[in-house]
């Protein structure tokens, strides 16, 4: 789990709110945390591995590569994955070897190793799912301005520098704050601790925040760039927004389903700490209340690692290719110039053909109209193995239309 309450578990002298959290049940926690995080890591893995049944060709032309979102997509899942690898670590020591636990405390405070492998992992934890909240972040802001400027260049580095130094800088520097002047003698105070959570906290709030307003405009903007091409709003490109708002609603429920509960827990377990006696009849229901969402908490942070890919690819199944080699490339191109004639008939080829239906209406829409259009989107469907929203700005229309002049070309030449 990743929670702050954690590393404030770490100083010997903790608050009687940590103390009381952290030491109800550990056993039992321990084990719901560990589940939670092997299930999550394991089905992750398996969503994210390369499929026999990928996609290649489809009809005369390649596939365009993924755009950058595509990639800042993978990076989160890998960043859940580390995660959840922190948290089976640490919730499998703290199973194995109860007595780490109980060493740190201030009547044994001589072996610092059970601090020093405390607060290394919650480190581990905290820094891959801020790094995640970081990377959800840019992916907002990645899918707006690929729609907003239709501009396909990949700011990929900076998105880099960007996560993994903020999620670097806060990480150190409150860990810093929370362990001043040392570990074993953290310093006492809501004051001194505030800095720790709020360095937690920001990213999360960030993306609870600005990523629906992100989100909502590239919707706009999509829905704009649709009734553009053409002045009218077909049945596809209804299906096409509908999609893209379906998915950027997967992944926002997603983040509020798993981190929400840390915000309410973290709220709870503030008011605790102000009191003078936490264990006074009359704050009954925050403790229960606390107690039932440290443990959702235990549950449910480890699970965004799976229910984030399901939100990026959908179910990708268990068919999983372990084989570098393509050895179905040929059978895909031959296969292709049927599924291209068969279009209005084979449901199996999917809204994969969706995006060779937009690239022939605007060549259609480039014959009429002598003007090219620079932007046309894509989106993948949810049972494609690639089902990630996937925003191409075709410059690659002016490419397939000299394809086509270059055969006619030479049929002509030929003819003569």
């Amino acid at each position: 789990m990743a929670s702050p309450r954690l590393e404030t578990f770490c100083c010997p002298n903790r608050d009687a709110a940590t103390e009381f959290v952290v030491t109800f049940q550990p056993v039992l926690f321990g084990a719901l945390s560990l589940g939670s995080a092997a299930l999550s890591l394991l089905f992750a893995v398996l969503q994210i591995l390369p499929k026999r049944k990928g996609y290649k060709r489809l009809g005369p032309y390649s596939l365009p590569r993924p755009a950058s979102s595509s990639r800042i997509l993978f990076i989160i899942s890998v960043c859940d994955i580390l995660g959840c690898a922190g948290i089976i670590f640490r919730s499998s020591v703290w199973l194995g070897l109860p007595d780490i636990v109980e060493d740190i405390s201030v009547a044994n405070n001589t072996d610092v190793w059970p601090e020093v492998f405390c607060v290394g992992s919650a480190m581990w934890i905290q820094l891959f799912f801020s790094a995640s909240f970081w990377w959800t972040f840019c992916y907002a802001v990645d899918v707006f301005l690929v729609v907003k400027t239709s501009a396909g260049i990949s700011t990929i580095i900076l998105y880099h520098m960007i996560t993994w130094g903020l999620a670097v800088l806060l990480c150190v520097e409150g860990v810093a704050m929370l362990y001043y002047p040392s570990i074993s003698d953290c310093e006492q105070g809501l004051q001194h601790a505030i800095p720790h959570y709020v360095t937690t906290y920001a990213p999360m709030l960030l993306v609870l925040v600005v990523n629906p307003v992100f989100f909502h405009r590239t919707i706009s903007a999509v829905t704009s760039l649709l009734k553009g091409r053409q002045g009218i709003y077909t049945e596809n490109e209804r299906r096409l927004a509908n999609d893209i708002k379906l998915r950027f609603f997967k992944i926002m429920l997603v983040f509020f389903i798993c981190w929400v509960p840390n915000i309410i827990n973290e709220g709870l377990l503030f008011y605790l700490e102000m009191q003078t006696d936490i264990t006074d009849n009359s704050l009954r229901n925050a403790r229960n209340a606390a107690l039932i969402t440290w443990f959702i908490m235990g549950i449910l942070n480890p699970m965004q690692a799976f229910l984030n890919t399901l939100a990026f690819h959908g179910w990708t199944g268990f068919d999983v290719s372990l084989s570098l080699r393509r050895r179905r490339e040929l059978a895909w191109d031959s296969l292709s110039t049927s599924v291209a004639n068969a279009v209005g008939h084979n449901p199996m080829a999917g809204s994969t053909l969706l995006y060779q239906s937009h690239i022939q209406e605007a060549k259609k829409n480039l014959t009429g109209n002598g003007q090219h259009h620079s932007d046309a989107i894509s989106v993948l469907s949810e049972g494609s193995e690639s089902s990630t929203i996937e925003i191409h700005i075709s410059s690659e229309l002016r490419d397939y239309e000299d394809v086509d002049a270059d055969g006619e070309s030479l049929e002509n030449s030929l003819r003569d």
